[in-house]
């Protein structure tokens, strides 16, 4: 089942961060996405041709993690939205973020 099928899983806590070998085979799976240095969040600048559209997708992303009950932050500005995911619960990263980044990759390919 690819990620983009899954749907995100509470996260409690008290588990432990995905490591870094595990969220580099994520990204694999997830294109355009970068991992931080620290290895804890994942993020993505997503270009537009204007600020409408930026904002747009800043608000459908912004649905689409309600919906999910996995929220990201937004940062939006003329011609471009950056995405970041990290687990809050978990100081880093779980499959929650990856599945979100691969929805939020196939709403931008619906969109450009």
């Amino acid at each position: 089942m690819g990620l983009t099928e899954k749907n995100c899983v509470p996260c409690q806590g008290g588990v432990e961060p995905l490591s870094r070998d595990a969220a580099q085979a994520f990204l694999a799976q997830t294109p355009g996405w970068q991992l931080s240095e620290d290895g804890l969040s994942i993020h993505r600048r997503f270009p537009f041709k204007n600020f409408i559209k930026a904002m747009s997708f800043a608000v459908k992303t912004g649905e689409l993690a309600e919906r999910e009950g996995h929220h990201p932050v937004i940062t939006i500005g003329w011609g471009f939205c950056i995405v970041v995911f990290r687990t809050a619960k978990i100081k880093g990263l779980h499959e929650n973020d990856f599945i979100m980044a691969a929805k939020v990759n196939a709403h931008f390919d619906q969109v450009e």
